[in-house]
């Protein structure tokens, strides 16, 4: 097992009492047991249920059965690669996507992305790191029974529910979470790096996954000719709202 990946597990054994987590469901998709074991094993030190799986095969018999909040999934697996298996998770499950990858190129992280993985993570990567990073995936707002109107969008509380013209839209967890920023600052310019900071709880990350993300919460919001509500302030930002 990896030094690091030990030595990140000890640290935060011995912090979990004092750092406890709302319990979610997490499918770590991993072919190789130093990386796989470890995590499994500090994840449900944090109080996440843990299940896991080493290929396509596995990944598609566990979605259905054990319904994951967020799949740990890397991008170098046996057979189908995790641009493949991207594909079969998004039709089929709601989770979140968080992929792993020793390939830190822009061309491989915007494949990710715009394929509709929620956040990417590079290895070699500290335990600790891997736990902010799903932090930030499954950063919710409280739920509540309020909602946002902006012209005809209506998004409640968390944004699990959002409707356009009284149409249901299929956003992804990324999406949701980067909609739900925006309206809460409607009709205020937002630059990027508050974005990166408030969705991703990274302002360090490549800023493409701003753009990837928001033109496709775009076509979205747009989708049978409806009119724009996300606009692009040049050299500031992005304003969501009914005029710019």
């Amino acid at each position: 097992m990896p030094e690091r990946l030990v030595l990140s597990i000890r640290l935060l054994s011995a912090t979990v009492q004092n750092d406890r987590v709302t319990a979610a469901r997490i499918l770590v998709v991993e072919d190789s047991n130093e990386i796989r074991v470890p995590v499994v094993t500090a994840l449900s030190a944090q109080g996440f249920h843990l299940a896991s799986a080493t290929d396509g095969s596995q990944l598609e018999r566990l979605l259905p059965s054990f319904a994951p909040d967020l799949v740990i999934l890397d991008v170098m697996l046996p057979g189908r690669d995790g641009f493949e298996l991207l594909k079969v998770v998004r039709p089929t499950s709601a989770a979140a996507v968080l992929m792993l990858t020793a390939r830190d190129s822009l061309a491989d992280r915007l494949q990710g992305l715009s394929g509709g993985a929620d956040a990417y993570l590079v290895k070699p990567f500290a335990m600790a790191e891997l736990v902010a990073r799903i932090h930030a995936v499954l950063r919710r707002s409280r739920p509540g029974g309020s909602s946002i109107s902006i012209d005809d969008l209506v998004i409640n509380d968390d944004a699990t529910l959002v409707q356009r013209c009284g149409e249901s839209l299929n956003l992804t967890d990324a999406e949701r979470r980067l909609l739900g920023y925006l309206a809460a600052h409607r009709d205020r310019v937002v630059s990027k790096t508050q974005i990166l900071t408030a969705v991703w709880g990274d302002d360090g990350f490549d800023e493409n996954v701003v753009e990837v993300h928001l033109s496709s919460l775009r076509r979205k919001l747009q989708a049978g000719g409806r009119s724009r509500l996300v606009h692009t302030v040049r050299g500031r930002g992005y304003l969501l709202g009914t005029t710019t």
